[in-house]
């Protein structure tokens, strides 16, 4: 990668959509944490520093290493970002008087600031602080203020570091866009050349070049993000990529045979394999989701070395790992604190002596999606929900056993079949079906029944970092809840989720 923007976290909940934002651009950029920044920067043309839940006043403030960057690079400070560099440089950031959150107005723009060209008076700003730089070091040029902020943007003299109090990020910064285009192009000099045709020609010759000749092993699981990895290394290496997909009994309804059928015009050599009783059998007894995650994960990496077994001189496996896995794997602040685990990030037991290639953990679900565009890959494969990897297992709420993913699987087909049907499917990001460990009293027939609870989700995301909950119509809601209590045996009771991400995630475990 020749040009490159690094983006230092500090905890923002509005990071990766700076991330977003950059990539919307045609821009290539990386989320590090604040405290790695890279050892190499020669790709990197210019540096954004994120907001963050702290406050520069804080005695644990994080604290970046800015000693190859600042003066050196193209650097711009967002709230947080803004803060730092104007405290470290002399500058006084105290508690604002009025905590300023929400929509303001430029009253001030300096349009002679490079970062500034084009920004026009009084317009739409988000901001979302408790601290405000109430004085700002005498080498700094004010390039931006409102009615209560007045160093709402700044410049440093002889410098090309840049601070603004506001987001640009977010939607409600009405020529966010534009201010993000004039640090990127204007000042950073970037091409905007980042594409998925770009990325798809540099990431076979990369391919080429690290794999060469060597076998490669890759786990399918039907989904977007595996299936467009093996067509990107199909592209790259041929007969060499051998693929598998493993049933491990916690699959949707049909999804086995289904899936196996999908790849049969890609051209790939895929090897199905049924292990479902294996990996029941692992779970037993187990009712903690990171306990269930791990069960799973390692029965996967057991079937796969046993099938690594069967292919001679395997030196390679291959996973689907995206970008928004690798972020959630890593901690800003510290050792990481376990959000969940990604059993397709990084890292294998001893005994799996294969390396691992991951060609799409650069991209947002959505980027790989316009990747599987380009690749001309079919529309039934590109528009597929997201599904976890350990499938039904985590939704499933407390043990899995075969009746319990049974019902499930039935309850699932019914509730997707029907947004199938109805033209609902595309316009929701991803839809689950959860069985609760909670039975409730109902009535059928003239008796008294006390059986299961199903929660229904359906969200609207655009990569599943944040999400919204889908408001699907009445009368679709109604004809799902009715066929699932009629067809589905040990279910009385359906309800609908109602949450957003945040605080709720979009899996329930």
């Amino acid at each position: 990668m020749k040009e490159m923007i690094l983006i230092l976290d500090f905890g923002s909940q509005y990071t990766q959509l700076i991330a977003r934002r950059v990539r919307e651009l045609n821009v290539y950029c990386e989320i590090h944490p604040y405290n790695k920044v890279p050892e190499s920067l020669i790709d990197v043309v210019g540096v954004i520093l994120s907001g963050s839940p702290f406050s520069v006043r804080d005695a644990n403030a994080p604290v970046p290493n800015l000693a190859e960057i600042k003066g050196k690079l193209p650097l711009l400070g967002v709230c947080y970002g803004a803060q730092f560099l104007a405290q470290s440089n002399g500058g006084e950031v105290l508690p604002s008087k009025i905590r300023e959150y929400g929509r303001a107005n430029l009253n001030y723009v300096d349009r002679r600031c490079a970062l500034m060209e084009g920004i026009t008076d009084n317009t739409q700003v988000w901001m979302s602080h408790g601290d405000t730089i109430l004085k700002a070091p005498n080498n700094f040029q004010i390039t931006a203020s409102t009615e209560n902020v007045k160093v709402a943007g700044y410049k440093i003299s002889d410098e090309q570091t840049y601070g603004i109090q506001f987001h640009p990020e977010v939607y409600h910064t009405i020529e966010g866009k534009i201010l993000l285009k004039n640090f990127l192009v204007n000042i950073c000099g970037c091409s905007q050349n980042w594409t998925p045709d770009s990325f798809i020609e540099t990431t076979i010759l990369s391919l080429k070049e690290k794999l060469g000749n060597d076998k490669v092993l890759l786990g399918l699981s039907g989904g977007v993000d595996s299936s467009v990895a093996a067509v990107l290394l199909h592209k790259a290496i041929g007969e060499n990529l051998y693929c598998i997909f493993v049933d491990n009994g916690l699959l949707r309804k049909n999804e086995f045979e289904d899936v196996l059928n999908s790849y049969k015009d890609l051209g790939l050599n895929v090897k199905g394999v049924n292990a479902s009783t294996r990996f029941l059998n692992s779970l037993k007894s187990i009712t903690d989701p990171e306990k269930k995650r791990k069960a799973i994960g390692n029965t996967f990496i057991e079937v796969f070395d046993d099938e690594a077994h069967l292919i001679k001189d395997v030196d390679w496996l291959a996973q689907g790992t995206i970008y928004p896995d690798v972020i959630e794997s890593v901690s800003v602040k510290g050792p990481s604190a376990t959000i969940k685990s990604h059993h397709n990030v990084g890292g294998l037991p001893d005994f799996m002596k294969l390396k691992v290639v991951e060609p799409l953990n650069t991209l947002f679900k959505d980027e790989v999606r316009r990747i599987g565009r380009a690749l001309e890959m079919p529309s039934f494969i590109i528009d597929r929900h997201p599904f976890p990897g350990p499938g039904l297992g985590i939704r499933i709420l407390g043990e899995v056993t075969e009746e319990r993913v049974k019902i499930l699987q039935d309850v699932d087909h019914i509730y997707i079949s029907n947004m199938k049907s109805f033209g609902l499917y595309d316009k929701v990001w991803q839809a689950a079906a959860i069985l609760l460990p909670v039975q409730s009293v109902g009535v059928m027939g003239d008796e008294r029944t006390y059986e299961n609870v199903v929660a229904l989700r359906a969200v609207e995301s655009t990569d599943g970092m944040t999400a919204d909950w889908s408001q699907l119509p009445y009368d679709y809601l109604s004809k799902v809840s009715s066929e699932i209590i009629n067809k589905v045996s040990g279910v009385n009771r359906v309800v609908y989720d109602i949450s957003s991400k945040p605080p709720a995630t979009i899996e329930w475990e």
